[in-house]
C-alpha cells in the first residue's frame, strides 16, 4: 500500500490520535476507537458520508507514510472544494489494512466481510443473511478452527458451511486449501483423497452423510506455513493434478477489489453462485462481491433448471457468471427469449467464447439493459488478469480486452506479426506452486506470470489471445495437461495424440477399435462431458521434419474435420515449443512446459547426450550453462538464424559428449589389442565431475539435488549388478561382491584379476552415493552454492591430498591407481573444471591439470591423453564435426556405459585375430543393450512402476487410516 492510495484522519484537532481517528477514501473506511482498528469498503453513499464527518469535524488527514507510520500532512486532495487541512498532533502508530497482523496477536489476517452490518450478505434457501450475522457465524467458526495457524481443507460447495469455513480460515491466518465437494464423480473422489494423503491437512470440512462435518485431525499443525499464505488452489480443477497454486493475502485481497472496481459492484449488487467455489473463477465472484459490500444468492442449482431461474428472479439477482458450457446450456434453454429485470451484468471466462457468440451476447444485453463482460484469468494469477469493457464486446468479441486495475501485460519474443507469449505482471500474481507439503512454508517464487499463450496487442491497446504455446488447455473451465491426455489413454492400450480445438478434445487414434474407448476414458478421467470429447482416425500421426510430433498439423486436420475449413500451410521455425517438445520427447517428460530446463526436468548425464546434440541441430553453438537455461531462454539466444538451413558440411558436438565418445573407443580398443592407447577410463572419471557439476549441482532446491544424484546412482546400479550378474550366474566368473559393486570397498587384490574390471562403475557408484551424504548438510550444501568454484577447488584439494597420502607420493601402484579413494581427485578435477566459468578461473583450473596429473600413472603417454582430453573440456565448448559423424558419435556416447558393460564378455570371445571385428562387436552389443534397456525402463514407467507405487500408496494409505482408527 503506497501512501498516495490511502487517506487516514487523526481525532479532532489538537486531540492526541490514541483518542480515537478516522478516514476514507473511495475504497477503505478506517476506524480506531480505544486501539481497536476496524476497516471496511464503503459505498458511494457512505463514503460521501464519511467525507462530511471529516469536513465538519475539521479533522487533519495525514497521508499514510510508506514506512508504515502516520505523519501530519497538509495538502492532501480530499475534495474538488476542500483541497486542505490544518495539521494535527500525530502519535507513532502503525496503522492495519485489511490485511491485519499476524493471527498470533488475535487479529484478522483477511477480512472479506466489508458491507454495512444490517445489509444482506447472502441469499439461501432458507433466508437471508446480513452482515452481522454472517460476521458472528465467522467468529464462531473460527473458535471451532483453534489457535495459531493450520492448513484447512474445505470440500466447496455452494452452500453456507462451505463459505462460513472459509471467510473463517481466512479472517484467522490459517491457509485454505479449497478442493471440489459437490460432485460424487469417481474422478472427484480420486482428486479429494489425493490431495489429503498428500496435503494432510489438520482441519478439514467434508459432507457426511448429507451433513457438513468439521474434523480436527490434530492438535496444531504439522505444518511449517509461510506467513503470507492464505489460499491453496488446483491447477487442474477436477483432473487430479496435486500441483496446487500458493496465494498470498495479497493475492486475493487486491484481485478482488480489481474486479469489484472494474464491474463498478455497490451494494446493490447481487450475483447467483453458477459456478463452483473450489474454482477460481467462481470464488473471485465470492470474494469480489463480498470486499465491495454486495451479496451472494447461493445456489447449487443449474442454469438450465427453472427453479434456478424463479430463484434468481425472487432474490432480485443482478448477475451470474458462466464459462463456455454455460451458454451453450443457456442457448438450449431459450435464455435469450426471457426477461430478467433484475439483470445487470453477465460475466464470461474460463475458456474462449467463439467472437460470433460474445457479439450475440453482447447485443442481447443491448436490448435487454444488460452488460456482457468477457474475462480472461487464471488460477496462477488468483483469478482475472484481464477484462474487455462491455461497451467493445459487440465490436472487438475476439479481444480480451485490457489488464484489470493493478495489472500489465508485455509480449515477449514477438515475431513479425507481433504475437509473441503473453506475460502478466500484478500483485495478484501467486507467489508460486506447490507440489508437496513442504512447500508452503516457501516464498514467492514467481514475479512475471508466463501465461503459456501467445496473443498481440493491437493499435488500440486491446490484447487478442491467437494460441496456446503449451499443452495445457481449458475445457469447459478444467484446465487440460494434453500430454497427461495420451498417458491416460496409452495406460489402455490406446495410442493416441490430443489436441483442443474449439472448446472441444480432439483426439486421433491410428486403430478404428480404439474410436469407441477414447471418449469414454478420457471423459471419466478428466470429468468432461462424452459430447466434448471428439475422435479421429487417422492412417499415421504426423511428424515434423525432425521426427517429433505435428502437433500443428494435427490442428489443422482437426480444424478441417470439425469446421470443414481449409488447410492452412504454415512453415515450422526454431521456438521455445520446438524445444519444449524436444525436451518432452528424448527426456520422457511429457509435463514439459516452456519455463523448463535440462536440470529442471532431471536430466542427467546419460541422457544429456542426445539431448545436446539436437540442440546443436536446432540452435547452433549452445551456451556452456544450456542445462539450466529454459525452453524459452534457449529460443531466445539461438545463434543460428531461424528457420535458416544448417551447413550441409560441418555440425558441432558439445566437448564433453565427443570425449566420452572418444574415451570409450580408446577403453575398448584398447582392451581388444586394436592399439594401445591408455587413459580413456580415467578421462572419463574427469568428464563424470564435470556432469555431475552441471546436472546434478544445478542450482535447484536441496531435497531435488539429493534425488537427482541418487537417481544418477540408480541409473548406473541397475543395469550393472543385471549385467554383472547374470553373467556370475552363468559362467561364476564374479564374485558377490563384484556383482554388487563392493569389491573396491571391501579391499580389492593387490593384483590386478578379472574382480577388478568393474573398479570404473564401482568408483562412479560410490563416488556419486558419497556426495549425495555430503549434501545432506544443509551448511554444506549452502557454502557450495555460494562459493561454487571455492568449494571444488576445496574438495579438490581434500581430494588430492588424500591420494598422496595414500600412495605415499605421486605416482600410484598397479592396482591403486583403479581404486576409489585414490581416483577420486579425478573426479573432482572435472567438478572444478565446471566451475570455471571465467578466464581466470580456466587458466588456474588449467594449471591444476598440468600440475596435478603427471606422474599418476608413471607412464607419459598415458597421462599425455588424460591432460589433453581435460584441458580440451576446459577451454572449448564445441567441436567442429563432418555432419556424418554427429548421430554416429552420438550413439556412441550415449551407450558407453552399456558398451563398458558387455566389453568384457563380447572381446574376449574373438580372440587376439581380429580386433577390429572385436571392437566393433563390443560397440555393437553394448548399443543394443543399451536400446534394449531404455525400452524396457520406458515401459516399466508407465505400467508396473506406476500400478507398484499405486499399490504401495493404498497399502500405506490403510495403515495410516488403521492407526488413525485405533
Amino acid at each position: 500500500m503506497s501512501f498516495h492510495d490511502y487517506s487516514l484522519v487523526s481525532g479532532q484537532r489538537g486531540d492526541p490520535v490514541d483518542h480515537g481517528w478516522f478516514g476514507a477514501d473511495s475504497n477503505e473506511v478506517w476506524s480506531c476507537r480505544q486501539g481497536r482498528v476496524r476497516v471496511g469498503h464503503p459505498s458511494r453513499s457512505q463514503f460521501c458520508r464519511s467525507i462530511h464527518r471529516v469536513l465538519e469535524l475539521r479533522l487533519a488527514l495525514p497521508q499514510f507514510d510508506c514506512g508504515g507510520k502516520l505523519r501530519p500532512e497538509t495538502a492532501v486532495r480530499t475534495d474538488k472544494t476542500y483541497d486542505a487541512f490544518p495539521p494535527a498532533k500525530i502519535c507513532a502508530v502503525e496503522p492495519l489494512r485489511s490485511t491485519q497482523r499476524d493471527p498470533a496477536g488475535g487479529l484478522e489476517a483477511l477480512r472479506l466481510l466489508s458491507g454495512d452490518p444490517s445489509a444482506t450478505a447472502l441469499v439461501t434457501a432458507n433466508g437471508t443473511i446480513n452482515y452481522a450475522e454472517l460476521d458472528e457465524l465467522v467468529r464462531d467458526r473460527r473458535e471451532l478452527l483453534g489457535d495459531g495457524r493450520r492448513l484447512v481443507m474445505v470440500s466447496c460447495a455452494n452452500a453456507l458451511e462451505p463459505l462460513v469455513t472459509y471467510l473463517a480460515a481466512l479472517a484467522a491466518g490459517h491457509p485454505v486449501l479449497l478442493i471440489a465437494g459437490d460432485g460424487d464423480e469417481p474422478s472427484q473422489e480420486r482428486n479429494r483423497n489425493g490431495l489429503l494423503e498428500r496435503y494432510d491437512p489438520d482441519v478439514v470440512l467434508a459432507p457426511v452423510g448429507g451433513e457438513w462435518r468439521l474434523d480436527e485431525r490434530r492438535e496444531g499443525s504439522r505444518h511449517t506455513l509461510h506467513p503470507e499464505l492464505a489460499l491453496l488452489l488446483s491447477t487442474s480443477g477436477s483432473t487430479g493434478s496435486p500441483k496446487l497454486v500458493r496465494l498470498s493475502r495479497e493475492n486475493v485481497r487486491s484481485n478482488a477489489r480489481s474486479i469489484a472496481d472494474y464491474l463498478a459492484l455497490t451494494e446493490q449488487d447481487r450475483a447467483a453462485t453458477t459456478l463452483p467455489m473450489h474454482y477460481c473463477y467462481g470464488l473471485s465472484v465470492v470474494n469480489s462481491h463480498l470486499i465491495s459490500g454486495a451479496s451472494l444468492l447461493l445456489t447449487e442449482r443449474s442454469v438450465v433448471e427453472s427453479e434456478f431461474w424463479n430463484e434468481f428472479d425472487a432474490a432480485g439477482a443482478t448477475s451470474f457468471a458462466g464459462v463456455p458450457y454455460t451458454f451453450d446450456l443457456l442457448d438450449s434453454t431459450g435464455f435469450a427469449g426471457r426477461q430478467h429485470s433484475s439483470l445487470r451484468y453477465i460475466t464470461q471466462a474460463g475458456g474462449r467464447l467463439g467472437p460470433d457468440r460474445v457479439r450475440d451476447y453482447a447485443r442481447l444485453g443491448q436490448e435487454r439493459g444488460f452488460d456482457f463482460v468477457v474475462m480472461y484469468g487464471q488460477t496462477e494469477a488468483t483469478a482475472r488478469m484481464a477484462y474487455l469493457p462491455p461497451e467493445l464486446a459487440a465490436t472487438r468479441p475476439e479481444s480480451i480486452g485490457i489488464p484489470i486495475p493493478g495489472g500489465q501485460f508485455r509480449i515477449d519474443d514477438a515475431d513479425e506479426h507481433s504475437v509473441g507469449d503473453l506475460v502478466y505482471t500484478g500483485p495478484n500474481v501467486m507467489m508460486g506452486y506447490a507440489e508437496s507439503p513442504e512447500e508452503l512454508a516457501a516464498g514467492p517464487t514467481v514475479g512475471d506470470l508466463r501465461t503459456g499463450d501467445l496473443a498481440r496487442q493491437h493499435d488500440d491497446g486491446l490484447f487478442e489471445i491467437v494460441g496456446r504455446s503449451s499443452r495445457f488447455v481449458k475445457i469447459y473451465g478444467l484446465r487440460i495437461d494434453l500430454d497427461r491426455v495420451e498417458r491416460l489413454l496409452d495406460d489402455d492400450g490406446v495410442e493416441a495424440r490430443a489436441v483442443n480445438h474449439e472448446e472441444r478434445l480432439v483426439v486421433f487414434v491410428r486403430e478404428r477399435w480404439a474410436l469407441g474407448l477414447v471418449a469414454p476414458i478420457a471423459a471419466e478421467a478428466l470429468g468432461l462431458p462424452d459430447h466434448s470429447v471428439r475422435v479421429h482416425l487417422v492412417a499415421e500421426f504426423p511428424l515434423t521434419s525432425s521426427g517429433k510430433p505435428d502437433t500443428a498439423s494435427l490442428l489443422r486436420e482437426a480444424a478441417l474435420l470439425e469446421r470443414k475449413v481449409p488447410l492452412v500451410d504454415r512453415r515450422g521455425t526454431v521456438t521455445a515449443e520446438n524445444i519444449r517438445a524436444l525436451y518432452s520427447t528424448l527426456l520422457d517428460r511429457p509435463d514439459a512446459v516452456l519455463d523448463d530446463s535440462f536440470v529442471a526436468l532431471h536430466g542427467d548425464s546419460l541422457s544429456y547426450v542426445e539431448v545436446s546434440v539436437r540442440l546443436e541441430q536446432m540452435l547452433g553453438t549452445l551456451p556452456r550453462d544450456w542445462p539450466a537455461k529454459s525452453a524459452r531462454e534457449l529460443a531466445n539466444r539461438r545463434t543460428a538464424p531461424s528457420g535458416a538451413r544448417p551447413r550441409r558440411s560441418l555440425a558441432r558436438m558439445e566437448t564433453s559428449v565427443l570425449l566420452r565418445a572418444i574415451a570409450i573407443a580408446l577403453i575398448t580398443g584398447t582392451h581388444a589389442n586394436l592399439f594401445h592407447i591408455q587413459g580413456g577410463a580415467h578421462l572419463l572419471l574427469g568428464i563424470l565431475g564435470y556432469n555431475l557439476a552441471r546436472f546434478q549441482f544445478a542450482d535447484v532446491p536441496r531435497p531435488m539435488r539429493l534425488g537427482k544424484l541418487l537417481r544418477s546412482a540408480v541409473q548406473i546400479f541397475v543395469p550393472a549388478v543385471l549385467w554383472i550378474g547374470g553373467v556370475a550366474l552363468i559362467g561364476g566368473m564374479y564374485e558377490p561382491a563384484t556383482v554388487f559393486m563392493l569389491h573396491n570397498l571391501l579391499g580389492g587384490d593387490e593384483r590386478w584379476t578379472v574382480q577388478w574390471q568393474y573398479w570404473f562403475l564401482e568408483s562412479v557408484v560410490w563416488t556419486i552415493l558419497g556426495l549425495a551424504l555430503l549434501f545432506c548438510v544443509p551448511q554444506l550444501d549452502r557454502i557450495e552454492r555460494r562459493y561454487p568454484f571455492v568449494f571444488a577447488a576445496s574438495f579438490f584439494a581434500g581430494a588430492l591430498l588424500l591420494r598422496l597420502l595414500l600412495t605415499g607420493g605421486v605416482e600410484a601402484g598397479p592396482t591403486e591407481r583403479y581404486s576409489l579413494p585414490i581416483v577420486l581427485w579425478l573426479i573432482a578435477l572435472g567438478w572444478l573444471i565446471a566451475r570455471s566459468t571465467d578466464v581466470t578461473r580456466r587458466v588456474l583450473s588449467s594449471a591444476v591439470v598440468v600440475l596435478s596429473v603427471p606422474g599418476f600413472f608413471g607412464d607419459p603417454a598415458r597421462e599425455a591423453t588424460t591432460i589433453a582430453g581435460l584441458l580440451l573440456l576446459l577451454w572449448l565448448p564445441a567441436v567442429p564435426l563432418p555432419r556424418i559423424l554427429v548421430p554416429v558419435l552420438s550413439v556412441v556416447a550415449s551407450a558407453s556405459l552399456f558398451v563398458y558393460l558387455v566389453h568384457w564378455q563380447v572381446f574376449p570371445l574373438f580372440g587376439n585375430d581380429v580386433p577390429l571385428l572385436a571392437t566393433l562387436a563390443s560397440f555393437a552389443v553394448g548399443i543394443l543393450a543399451w536400446r534394449g534397456y531404455s525400452a524396457l525402463s520406458a515401459w516399466w514407467t508407465r505400467h508396473p512402476a506406476v500400478a507398484t507405487r499405486t499399490l504401495m500408496t493404498n497399502v500405506f494409505a490403510t495403515r495410516t487410516s488403521a492407526g488413525r482408527r485405533r
